[in-house]
Parts: structure tokens; sequence; C-alpha cells
């Protein structure tokens, strides 16, 4: 539906808002941006209906480019929200609502229609409201109204720039209920701006977390509870959030020692027998280029074959070695040291080895769980 490719933007004092940005947002789907004050979120929104130009990269809309798209016709055919609501005060909310289908030269009976089924789905009487001008209306009934204007002309996509960051708690909750439930109505495509971690657990279908113009991980909103991708990530969650039920579920990443000694398949015999005696482990992990696993050689191994001056590491690995992703969960890791000749369980990203989960490394995980979790 909405697709960057390699955007960026830079301003002309040189700061980068926006860094060689990648993102695929779906149809249907409701997509929170998130993050520090100054990390390119709204520049990156206001971006999609060329609010904000990108200095560099392409942005398609269902697969067209929008660079070659009119900019007033492009935001005609995009709902936009801000913070500050927008409603102009001389208009009735009636008039508020219908501006852009009038714009597209609806026909007034189609879009009197559209006035009334828009209020009544936010639980504003048509007869009650739609007559009655912005003053007469409460912060958060405005924002309601703000909501459904742009949802007037039946846009595919909608902005939303923190559009309920101004208002009280208890606006603020409701309004955030009344999105869920036209999303699973109307079915939009939505990009939500936010600063609020607690609002886009709630709203998204899927979340990018950003900082210093980048995306720094974009996933679901459980996915991110369970397996936060850094400690900016985390840090940027809470503790308090990911521990929050039982959310939080360690992880092969939160088990493992990314202390490994590691070797070349091409490597002698005596040479790891030297290296594992002076590093004070019984196994060797084996990687080839890029930090790539290949596979495991047991110093029990070693010291069976190490009278053939002929072999290589390579030629005594054990190649069928049981390995997890580092964003397994601890049931898995349990499961995999049930077996007794198991001590050692390479975790990788992708194929390439980024630490190991022992016994005691496991056992020293859950104890640092367990003591953070009590805090």
């Amino acid at each position: 539906m909405i697709r960057f490719e390699n955007v960026q933007k830079r301003y002309d004092d040189g700061f980068v808002a926006v860094k060689n940005m990648n993102l695929e947002i779906k149809k249907g789907e409701l997509v929170t941006l998130i993050g520090p004050s100054g990390c390119g979120k709204t520049t990156t929104m206001r971006m999609i209906n060329r609010l904000t130009e990108p200095t560099s990269g392409k942005i398609y809309i269902d697969g067209e480019d929008i660079s070659a798209i009119d900019p007033v016709e492009l935001r005609r055919n995009i709902g936009y929200v801000i913070q500050q609501i927008g409603l102009f005060p001389h208009m009735t909310i009636e008039q508020n609502i219908v501006l852009v289908p009038k714009l597209k030269k609806w026909e007034p009976a189609m879009y009197e229609k559209r006035v009334n089924e828009l209020l009544e789905l936010v639980g504003l009487d048509p007869f009650t409201f739609k007559q009655r001008y912005p003053s007469e209306l409460s912060g958060g009934q405005q924002q309601r109204v703000g909501v459904i204007r742009a949802l007037a002309a039946e846009p595919d996509i909608i902005l939303m720039d923190e559009p309920f960051s101004a208002l009280d708690p208890i606006s603020r909750e409701q309004l955030q209920d009344d999105i869920m439930r036209l999303q699973e109505e109307v079915q939009k495509t939505i990009v939500f701006v936010t600063h609020d971690m607690d609002e886009a657990l709630k709203i998204a279908n899927r979340i990018a977390i950003m900082r210093e113009g980048e995306i720094v991980q974009f996933d679901t909103p459980d996915r991110i509870l369970r397996h936060p991708a850094d400690d900016f990530v985390r840090g940027f969650i809470g503790e308090n959030r990911l521990q929050q039920g039982g959310s939080f579920v360690p992880t092969a990443k939160d088990l493992m020692s990314s202390f490994v000694v590691t070797s070349s398949p091409n490597r002698g015999l005596a040479e790891a027998f030297r290296l594992m005696k002076e590093k004070k482990v019984d196994s060797l992990i084996i990687t080839g280029k890029n930090h790539v696993f290949l596979g495991v050689v047991a110093l029990k191994e070693l010291e069976k074959h190490y009278g053939k001056e002929e072999l290589v590491l390579g030629d005594i690995a054990d190649y069928d070695i049981t390995t997890l992703e580092k964003d397994a969960d601890v049931t898995s890791v349990a499961d995999v040291f049930q077996h007794k000749d198991i001590n050692v369980i390479p975790v990788l990203e992708g194929n390439r080895l980024v630490g190991v989960i022992t016994r005691s490394s496991m056992m020293r995980g859950l104890a640092e769980w367990e003591f953070h979790k009590q805090q």
C-alpha cells in the first residue's frame, strides 16, 4: 500500500531528519511511528502526503510514485488529523465534515447522508451536533469530529499526527477505543504518530520505533514486548511494560553468553587444543566467513583424534547441532537442554553466530530476570 524506498530528508542546514528509510505499510494496517523528539517520525508521515518533500528516494502508494501525482489531488485522497484538530471555527460541524467531499464534487444527498453516518459512528447524535459550531463542543467531541472529517471522503489512507496528545486522560482513552472500533469497521490504512508507548501498544497492528531518523524495530506490539531489538528499544518501552502481566519472557538472547571461543574449520588440532586450554572451554564453535555458524568440536572428540596430524577441525566437527534463533523463548532453550548430551546451544541471527547458551549462562540469565522482576 505505502512503500518507502531509500527515502532521505535533509534540510538546508545539513540536518538529516530521515536517513535512507525503507518501509512498507500494508493495506488496512494501523501503523504507529514512535520515538524520542526529533527522531523523524512526523517528517516521515508528512512525506506521505507531500507536506514535506523527500530529498532523495521514492515513496509509492499502490505502486504509484507519489512525486508524479499533483500534491493537491494527493492530499484530497488522504485523510489528515492533527493535534490542533484544525476545525474551521466559522463553519458548522456539518460544513467542516463535508468540506473535502464538496471539493471532490459529491452530490449533496450523498455527503449529507455521509455526515449522519459518521457522527453516529463516533456516538454523536447528528441532529444534536451537526448544526453546532466547534466552540460549542468539548475537546474530546471536537477531536472526534476531526477524525470523522478525515474519513468523510472515504480515503484509503489516513494520517494522524499525535491527534490525542492534548486531551485529558479519560477523553484520550475513549478516543483510542473509538479508533480501534472504527478501524475494525472501516479498515483504512492509518499511519499514526505518537510519543506515547502505551497508546502505540494499544492501537497498532505494527509499531515502527525510530531513533535519529532511522527505524530501529518494526514489528507487532506483542513481538516488540517479547523481543526488543536492542537496549534502546528496551529502554524506550520501559521495563515495567516488558514485565507487565508476565508479558516479558526471557529469550535466547537474554540467556546467552556473547563470549564465544570460535575457530576456523582449517585450524589444526594441536592449535585448537592449545586454544581450548587457554580459554578454559570444553568445546569450540566453528565459524566461516562473516561469522557464519558451521558446527561444534567437543574437547572429547579433539582428544580422540589428536594423534592424527593430517586432520583439521573441519574434519572432526559435529555439523548436526541443535541451534536456536536469538528470539527463541526460554521454553525452547529448556527443551534442548533436556537432552543430557547437549552442553552448549549456538544462538544464531539468520545463519550468523551471535552467542552461545550453556546451562550456567541459562541459570545466570534466569536469576537476573527474576531479580529484575522483583524490583
